[in-house]
């Protein structure tokens, strides 16, 4: 809840309260500015406690700002929790996997919402894993007038560098040059802008978060150069944080504690002086990142859709009043077989749905390194209780993917000699198998191979993971980077044989079915690159390297009218 208001904060606070009896009529749109961050930990904000001194600018932001000292991600990863962020929806929801999947059309999109309101639209990312043509963000361009991507990932046989992510300086100055073209417009503005946080770890970890507070302070002086600043909402929040080896995890993806969920977050609203350096800013109730999408809607005045279960940010601010917080992650299932994660944070405890469960009392526990499911069956139960009921409402969604194979297409693999072929999503949902716990050193030299999988030093990742693969060959993500690897060698025939077994251990993985069709067609093996270039280009509609190939693939085998259809695309 908001802390007591000292006599000194009175005059913020009636701010806040004449801000919200007002706010509804405001005569014009506000623009909004979205700044989202990726691997940044809340325990490195200055404005959250932090003696590191990192973020000099965001905390001059935090002056003006609600700042939400207990905000969680609903999921360790990048593209799945930006789904959330921008739809306002659960990953259960979103369709979305960090192997791949496409954004439900289906859904309400913050971004397009905004744009059916009269807001100009743009989007500036720092990563290809938000590249809605070249990455993992299928759909997330929906609604966005301009979304500035352009990566350029590796591929099979192509000798020029991959581009893979830009540093926060270069996305802000893209970002500032939309924003001298349209700050003066008739419209309202609606500006998303990504920040990526490059691996790293101790003294190296701290100054990458210095550079994304950095290009932060440039961007909120260009809007106040642009005299736009009073009127704008500016919204800051991390998808997630980094592991830093706590519990034995080297950056993210897989565990679901405070170091990679507990994320930071602050608002500052449009035309008000409702916080400033005064206690009264801080706000103590839980704030979930399904919460982003129903604030900035409601910051605009347009009506929250029935579908975003999340709740106003400032509607949480003015009542105090707590919720739990929930979080999953499917990467130990997609990407190793294992079972899934799924937390739940209530009141003081952190409960961990896992095939060993575990309990923590975070208030006096904050590290969460005792476990108290032995000894506190009682609170174990009832919140093991409350995850099972919230887990109900999607009625079987949890680990679908929409990316999922028709029987056709299953079918057509299995007659090309894929063997043990099963939906992904038959037993995504279910916490059974190995836990990852006892399995997170394999996962560390995995995650750790694929940062370098589209460089140029594939001969590093074939020899870090050949010895993974000798251990255990039943591992997706393993067994996909290594083909890739090879792939960049150009060494064909043993990048198909491990995307062959990619695909056995997850048949709906997109990418894994380009990368497997492009090395097919430089064996000349053109019918078996088609069927797997037919599904990539399926599930990748805007990636023209895949209508490319399969173009090529028609050629060979006489569709020379298909090929001409898939060079239109």
């Amino acid at each position: 809840m908001i802390r007591k208001v000292t006599p000194r904060g009175c005059g913020i606070f009636l701010g806040l309260v004449f801000f919200f009896a007002d706010f509804s009529v405001a005569a014009t749109k506000p623009n909004l500015v979205l700044i989202t961050l990726d691997s940044v930990r809340a325990d490195r904000m200055g404005f959250l406690g932090s003696k590191v001194s990192a973020t000099p600018n965001l905390d001059r932001l935090a002056e003006r700002s609600l700042i939400f000292e207990h905000a969680y991600s609903q999921a360790p990863s990048s593209v799945v929790s930006h789904a959330t962020i921008l739809s306002g929806a659960y990953p259960q929801s979103t369709g979305m996997s960090e192997i791949g999947g496409v954004l439900l059309h289906t859904l309400p999109y913050l971004p397009d919402l905004l744009k059916a309101q009269g807001y100009r639209t743009a989007a500036f990312v720092s990563s290809i894993d938000l590249d809605p043509r070249n990455g993992l963000a299928q759909g997330f361009n929906r609604g966005f007038e301009n979304y500035d991507a352009g990566f350029s990932p590796a591929i099979p046989g192509d000798a020029h560098t991959p581009i893979t992510e830009r540093s926060p300086a270069l996305t802000l100055e893209r970002a500032n040059a939309w924003l001298d073209r349209n700050a003066h417009g008739p419209l309202p503005l609606f500006l998303w802008v990504h920040l990526g946080n490059t691996r790293a770890s101790g003294e190296s970890y701290n100054s990458a978060v210095t550079l994304s507070d950095a290009a932060i302070g440039k961007l909120i002086s260009v809007l106040q150069k642009l005299k736009i600043y009073d009127n704008t909402a500016v919204l800051v929040v991390a998808a997630h944080g980094e592991s830093l080896g706590a519990h034995g995890e080297e950056t993210h993806g897989i565990f679901l504690y405070d170091e990679t969920i507990h994320v930071p977050l602050l608002v500052k609203l449009p035309d008000s002086n409702a916080a400033g350096k005064s206690p009264s800013n801080h706000v103590n109730a839980k704030a979930r990142l399904v919460d982003i999408a129903p604030s900035l809607l409601e910051i605009a005045a347009i009506p929250v859709p029935s579908q975003m279960p999340g709740q106003s940010l400032i509607r949480i601010a003015k009542s105090g009043g707590d919720q739990p917080a929930y979080s999953r992650s499917d990467l130990p299932h997609r990407g190793f077989g294992w079972s899934p994660l799924e937390s739940w944070r209530a009141g003081k405890y952190l409960y961990i749905r896992a095939p060993k469960p575990e309990l923590y009392d975070l208030t006096a526990d904050p590290a969460a390194t005792h476990n108290l499911a032995q000894t506190s069956k009682a609170t174990l139960d009832t919140m093991a209780a409350q995850l099972e009921s919230f887990d109900k409402r999607f009625n079987g969604e949890a680990g679908k993917s929409t990316a999922e194979l028709s029987s056709s297409e299953m079918q057509k693999l299995a007659s090309l000699g894929y063997i043990g072929l099963q939906k992904s999503s038959t037993s995504s949902a279910a916490v059974t198998g190995t836990d990852p716990k006892d399995k997170i050193a394999v996962a560390n030299k995995v995650i750790a191979a694929t940062s370098t999988r589209d460089q140029s030093k594939p001969d590093r990742t074939i020899a870090a993971l050949n010895p993974v693969i000798s251990a255990d060959p039943n591992l997706y993500l393993a067994q996909y980077t290594i083909g890739v690897a090879f792939a960049r060698q150009a060494k064909y025939s043993a990048a198909i044989e491990h995307l062959h077994k990619a695909i056995e251990l997850q048949p709906d993985a997109a990418w894994a079915h380009y990368e497997i069709g492009a090395s097919l067609l430089k064996t000349a093996d053109f019918k078996t690159a088609i069927v797997h270039l037919e599904i990539a280009t399926q599930r990748l509609p805007e990636f023209a390297p895949a209508h490319t190939a399969l173009a090529d693939a028609y050629e060979h085998t006489g569709r020379s009218e298909d090929a001409k259809k898939e060079r239109r695309k």
